[in-house]
């Protein structure tokens, strides 16, 4: 057995970790409009389920405007309904039968605060993902170590590659959390 395909089979599972992350962190409100505040919100629309991205072209013409303009304009009632549903949003959708608008309230103080403990949370989820992909791989690591598949030197190598990982990786992460806190308490 080739040690480095746990090192190989780590990188995989910790970037799939920190691409879900840093696409969290997209989804959270910081006061200043963004397409992507819309990600994750559906729509019912031509009798099932759809991501309002495959119904709507989303825009933010301005720092507090979101603009949402219905491929279909049939649609424009369900788009409204959908974000009017999305309670993670707090967003109050006008539509003039055409385009639906969304404008952005400034962030209070408070309202700062918890959202930046809502960061702190996914921070933790995906540090907790992070130590448990490590884990996982080392115990595979172990059992081949016990099973003679791999020398103790090549365990001693794969371990020290994978604690290199997780530490880059957790550096990362909270480089991105840092910017998205700057973001988030800046008025």
């Amino acid at each position: 057995m080739d040690p480095s395909t746990f090192v190989a089979d780590l990188k995989k599972k910790v970037q799939v970790s920190v691409d879900h992350f840093s696409d969290e962190l997209k989804k959270i409100r910081t006061g200043r409009a963004s397409a992507s505040m819309l990600d994750g919100t559906l729509v019912e629309a031509y009798g099932t389920t759809m991501p309002i991205n495959q119904v709507a072209t989303i825009t933010a013409p301005e720092a507090t405007l979101i603009q949402v303009t219905p491929f279909d304009a049939n649609n424009l009632i369900a788009i409204v309904e959908a974000i009017r549903k999305n309670q993670t949003l707090g967003l109050n959708p006008m539509d003039d039968g055409r385009v639906v608008r969304l404008q952005i309230p400034p962030l209070t103080e408070e309202r700062r605060r918890e959202i930046a403990k809502q960061v702190g949370e996914k921070v933790e989820d995906c540090m907790i993902s992070l130590r448990n992909h490590r884990h996982e791989v080392l115990k595979l690591a172990d059992s081949a170590l016990k099973d003679k598949k791999i020398t103790k030197d090549d365990y001693d190598s794969v371990e020290k590659q994978i604690n290199s990982l997780i530490t880059e990786q957790k550096n990362k992460t909270e480089s991105l959390t840092k910017s998205k806190e700057t973001e988030i308490m800046t008025l």
